[in-house]
């Protein structure tokens, strides 16, 4: 069926375009707006009008990512994040590994390209589209490879930016146990901190420091991988806005002057991210979603079913 059906966004002059999209993009920072209903307008402005800025899309797109949560770091106390990290810990170790070995077998058994079915893995495991950004030059992917991968990533981030508070209340978790289950269980850091942003303060600030505490995994993991496609000589890149996150936290901890400030940079950071999933949701263009395919969209779907459903029973035994 998906692949008989064509959507042809509506034929609008580029000025028009972009005045709809920068007026789209201007209710987004209005106060009313949350990330799941930003990620829902981006959706609808993808299917309707072909996106003006798209070239530039995936650019702002992960800056403005990294400014919005650095400036989250100003609304956390380290000692806190610190025990947030710790607890969530081995939960990060053994769900990379099992993630990465499923992902491995199941690439295998469904025979999809090895590199895309790799891309897909590592973006389940650690932290969605930053992970295939970060390990695509290791491996040295082609620009299809990663289309594949990163679509896959998206269109499950958008369902669990809209599903997880809702089986959260239903099973009433508690604001530790769904930071938690959402910073292990949701690709892509951004909506990571959306649907825990919805859930509550305290869970934001567990699923935001276990994210990030994961996502620095993205090193020891780029290595291995370079070993694994035998090119030692691969570029790394490392993710720096980490350092700057923490910095942050520091910040707001040890400098008493600055706390004033701090409900207005988390103000600030919060309506950055609500216009990030908006811009998101304005790349996942039907087409865009088409050109997965079926194998590669059900590997990353068994995959994180898998790490949702584990991860889930975990925190509710555990945490």
């Amino acid at each position: 069926m998906m692949g008989s059906y064509n959507f042809t966004p509506f034929k609008l002059s580029p000025p028009v375009r972009k005045a709809i999209f920068i007026f789209a993009a201007a209710i987004c920072l209005m106060p009313f707006m949350s990330p799941p209903l930003a990620l829902l307008l981006g959706l609808i402005v993808a299917q309707t009008i072909e996106h003006p800025f798209l070239h530039l899309n995936h650019k702002v797109t992960n800056l403005l990512l990294k400014i919005s949560v650095v400036g989250l770091g100003f609304g956390m106390n380290i000692f806190s994040a610190m025990r947030a990290g710790e607890e969530g810990l081995m939960f990060t170790v053994f769900s990379i590994i099992s993630v990465l070995a499923s992902g491995a077998l199941l690439g295998r058994l469904m025979k999809i390209e090895k590199k895309t079915s790799f891309l897909i893995s590592a973006g389940t495991a650690i932290c969605g589209g930053s992970a295939i950004a970060a390990l695509s030059p290791v491996v040295k992917a082609g620009e299809k490879q990663i289309s594949i991968a990163l679509g896959t990533i998206f269109v499950l981030n958008s369902i669990a930016l809209f599903a997880f508070p809702a089986i959260g209340h239903f099973l009433h978790l508690t604001q530790n146990q769904f930071g938690l289950w959402c910073a292990i269980a949701i690709h892509d850091t951004s909506s990571v901190v959306g649907a825990a942003s919805k859930y509550g303060a305290a869970a934001l600030e567990v699923a935001t420091t276990v994210k990030l505490t994961r996502a620095l995994w993205i090193i020891p993991v780029a290595f291995a991988t370079a070993y694994l496609f035998k090119d030692p000589h691969a570029k790394i890149k490392i993710p720096y806005f980490i350092g700057l996150f923490v910095a942050a936290m520091l910040v707001n901890t040890y400098v008493p002057f600055i706390r004033p400030a701090t409900p207005y940079l988390v103000g600030i950071a919060k309506a950055g991210l609500t216009l990030t999933l908006f811009l998101i949701g304005t790349g996942l263009s039907f087409s865009t979603i088409k050109s997965v395919g079926v194998k590669p969209l059900l590997e990353g779907l068994l995959l994180w079913v898998f790490i949702s459903v584990a991860a889930l029973w975990t925190v509710m035994a555990l945490a």
